[in-house]
């Protein structure tokens, strides 16, 4: 029987330690775009750049923000968190599943009220 690959849609935001550089952060966030494009599809790129934390991480004030939304295999994200959490530099991660809202849902009547006839 073949194996079926699903694919759903995430979203990823990584903060970036700014003791990397310039460089060090543009390479940090090509690796992961690369990373992403070889086990799904980048969809979008949105760099936040350099933000204010709301609390120290690991003695530094500053990151670098970027969220990146894709579409893989749920198998991958494992993966992609397991690269984050070994990879110098990256202070925080964040992958979240989004939901499919491209159909309108139709509206129910709500449970245990009889729904209102036109006379």
């Amino acid at each position: 029987m073949p194996e079926t690959k699903i694919k759903k849609s995430y979203e990823t935001v990584f903060i970036l330690s700014m003791k990397l550089g310039e460089d060090g952060i543009k390479a940090a966030i090509q690796k992961f775009k690369d990373l992403i494009a070889e086990n799904g599809t980048v969809e979008n790129v949105d760099e936040w750049g350099k933000r204010r934390l709301a609390y120290p991480i690991s003695k530094e004030d500053e990151g670098y923000y970027t969220l990146i939304s894709f579409t893989s295999s749920p198998e991958f994200v494992s993966e992609l968190d397991r690269v984050y959490n070994i990879t110098d530099g990256v202070l925080r991660s964040l992958i979240i599943r989004r939901e499919e809202s491209a159909k309108p849902k139709k509206a129910e009547p709500e449970a245990g009220k009889p729904e209102e006839k036109e006379a």
